[in-house]
C-alpha cells in the first residue's frame, strides 16, 4: 500500500507543477494582451482562475497524502486512525475549497476564502514547527522530511502571498472594467503581474527543493 500511496504522491507533485506553469502562462497571457478587447483578456482571466483550482487541489492532496504516508511509515503516532482520518478530511477539504471557488464573487464566499486563507496558517505553523522539532521532536521523523515540512510551509507562504498579490492585481482590472482601459492602468496591471510571477517561481524552487530531498535524502 505504500508503494502506491508514494506513487499517488509522486503524481501530486507533477500535477501541482504543471498547473503552475499552466495557470502563469495564461496569466502573463492576458495581462499582457493589450491589443485585444478587455473582455476577451477577461474571459482568459476567468479561465485562469478556474485552472488555478487544480493548484488548490494539489495542496490539499499533498497535505492529505503526506499525513497518510508519515502514519504508514510510523514517523508519527496515531497509526491506520490517523490514514482514515488524514484520508476522511482531504475530502472534505476539497469539497471546501471547491465551494469556495463557486461562490467565490459572493459576501460568503468572500469569508470562507478569509477561512480557507486562516487555515493554510495554521498548517504552514504546524510544518514550520515540525520542522524544527517543536511538534514531535521525539517522534522518529528523518531530517531530510524536516527539512521537506519547511520547504512545503515555504510553498504556502509564497502561495498566501500570490493570493494576496491577485487582489490588490484584480483591485485595478475592476478600475479597467468600470472606468476604461489606459495606458497607466495596463502598466499597473503588468507590474503587478510581474510581482506575481516572481512569487510563483519562488514557488517552483520548493516544490524542486521538496522533489531533491524526497529523492536523493540527504540527510
Amino acid at each position: 500500500m505504500i508503494h502506491w500511496l508514494l506513487v499517488a504522491h509522486i503524481i501530486v507533485v507533477g500535477y501541482w507543477l504543471g498547473s503552475e506553469l499552466v495557470i502563469n502562462s495564461s496569466f502573463r497571457f492576458a495581462t499582457r494582451d493589450v491589443a485585444s478587447p478587455l473582455e476577451a483578456r477577461d474571459r482568459m482571466l476567468q479561465h485562469v482562475m478556474n485552472t488555478d483550482q487544480h493548484v488548490r487541489f494539489a495542496l490539499v492532496l499533498q497535505a492529505s497524502l503526506g499525513t497518510i504516508l508519515l502514519a504508514a511509515y510510523g514517523w508519527v503516532p496515531g497509526g491506520q486512525t490517523l490514514m482514515i482520518a488524514a484520508a476522511v478530511l482531504g475530502v472534505f477539504w476539497l469539497g471546501f475549497v471547491e465551494y469556495i471557488h463557486r461562490v467565490r464573487h459572493s459576501a460568503v464566499g468572500a469569508r470562507l476564502a478569509a477561512l480557507d486563507r486562516g487555515s493554510r496558517y495554521v498548517l504552514m505553523g504546524v510544518l514550520l514547527l515540525m520542522s524544527i522539532g517543536v511538534i514531535g521532536g521525539d517522534w522518529p521523523i528523518p531530517l531530510w522530511l524536516r527539512f521537506k515540512f519547511a520547504a512545503f510551509a515555504g510553498v504556502i507562504a509564497t502561495g498566501v502571498l500570490v493570493r494576496l498579490q491577485l487582489i490588490r492585481f484584480f483591485r485595478v482590472w475592476g478600475e479597467m472594467k468600470t472606468d476604461g482601459v489606459t495606458d497607466a492602468r495596463n502598466a499597473r496591471v503588468r507590474a503587478l503581474e510581474n510581482q506575481a510571477s516572481f512569487l510563483i517561481v519562488m514557488i517552483w524552487v520548493f516544490i524542486a527543493i521538496i522533489v531533491a530531498l524526497s529523492l536523493f535524502k540527504p540527510v
